[in-house]
This record gives structure tokens, sequence and C-alpha cells, in this order.
């Protein structure tokens, strides 16, 4: 299992990943699900991944085999991140259909895709693509997606995280997130890959790995245990008339 979160701010976009992958408690191995592409002053893709490892593999294999090939769409030929987004999502669905035609066993190879980026002369955008091959895009609404075990860090980002949001306290937003999920799963695990892609910059950000020795993660997450008891403990008590 993995969990992935990505942003869509009106100052940029955040892209947080975890890196463990376990089929049982014997087979545990960090896998990297974050990857960047692109072309500076041009445009930049960021594409992180969720589900079966074979399947997200092959799918980043075939889209960076496109990129060598002429007279053939591929990451840096489409003209908007919209047909990106259906480039990525055709390729998510051929996939899983080399490995199977019956539309039953497919569901054992799917995964989730998260694609976020901006291509110079339009505004920026965040993709979640289902297996099918169809995608969604975020809005100032909803300005985060989030794939893989996503429900332990849902919490914080529904209650405060905002479309106009600073990208320093957005990342901050997602940490945290991740530092419950981390508590709570432990099909989640670190090193943590982080990207932080400033609006209009056309500029390959130069990202983050964040180890268990990471010293703001470690701050961050004891606070965050510290600050959470404490209003628990600040919180009025029910009375006897909670009880009539």
């Amino acid at each position: 299992m993995t969990y992935c979160c990505a942003l869509r701010l009106k100052q940029g976009l955040v892209f947080v990943s975890d890196t463990r992958t376990n089929a049982g408690v014997d087979h545990i191995a960090v896998f990297r699900k974050l990857y960047t592409y692109g072309v500076e002053g041009e445009r930049f893709i960021c594409i992180q991944t969720s589900g079966n490892l074979a399947t997200t593999q092959a799918v980043i294999g075939h889209l960076e085999n496109q990129l060598t090939l002429k007279n053939e769409p591929n990451l840096f030929s489409v003209n908007t991140m919209f047909e990106l987004a259906g480039l990525v999502g055709h390729t998510l669905k051929a996939v899983i259909e080399e490995v199977t035609s019956d539309t039953h066993e497919q569901s054992n190879y799917y995964c989730s895709i998260l694609v976020g980026g901006q291509i110079r002369g339009e505004e920026m955008h965040l993709y979640n693509i289902y297996p099918q091959g169809n995608f969604i895009s975020a809005t100032s609404d909803t300005p985060y997606f989030q794939i893989g075990e996503s429900k332990y860090g849902k919490p914080i980002l529904d209650r405060a995280l905002s479309y106009e949001m600073p990208l320093d306290e957005a990342l901050q937003c997602s940490l945290i997130s991740f530092d419950s999920t981390l508590r709570s799963n432990v099909s989640v695990g670190m090193p943590l890959d982080v990207m932080i892609y400033n609006k209009d910059s056309l500029q390959m950000p130069r990202g983050k790995r964040i180890t268990e020795d990471e010293p703001y993660f470690q701050h961050i997450s004891k606070q965050w245990s510290e600050t959470l008891r404490r209003g628990l403990q600040e919180m009025p008590k029910p009375t006897a008339d909670f009880f009539e």
C-alpha cells in the first residue's frame, strides 16, 4: 500500500509520497512513487502512483519510452495538461488490458495516478486518473487529491487546508497528514518524497527526500501530538446535564 497526496493551490503545487511497498509482512521494500519530468522554461510535470507495483512501473516505463519515439504523443509533445492526463490515462488502461481481458481479474492490477504540472501558456492543473483511464481535475473548492491509504491523513487536510494557503503552510499541513497516517498504518512508511512547484516558474524543483531522522519532521510530529493532547485536556468535559 502507499499514500500520496497532491495539492493545487493559488501559489503553486505541493506533492508528497511515501515509498513503502508490501506484499505481506515478509515482503516490504522501498520504491519511489513520485516522478518528475520537464523542459526548463516550457513545462513541469509530476506523476505520483499508487496500487499494483508492476502496473505502475509498466506505466512509467511506457511513458518514458514514448519520449524516445518520433511521431507519437508523449509527455513533452502534448500541448495541454488535459491532453497529458488523457495520455497517461490511456497508457494506464492499455497496460491493464495487456495483462488480462477479464474485467473481474483486472481489479488485481489496478493502480491510481496523480498528474500535476504546468505547460507554458496555460494554468497549472492537477488530475486524479482512475484505472479505467478517465480522470477528474482539482479545483479551488477541492484543491487536493489523495491516493492509496488516505483515510488517516484526510481529516487534517479537510479541516486545515485552503486554496489560498501559502505553500510552506500547505507543506506543513501535508506532512502532518502523513505523520497521522504513519502512526496508524504500517503499510505506509518512510522515507517521504516531497516536491514544491511555484506557479508560472516553469522550472524543475529540486525536491527533497525526508528520512526518519529529519529534524523538522521529528519536530512537527512531536509538536502536533502535544498540541492534540493539550487541546483535548483544555476542552470542556461533559457535565451531568449531558446525560439528561
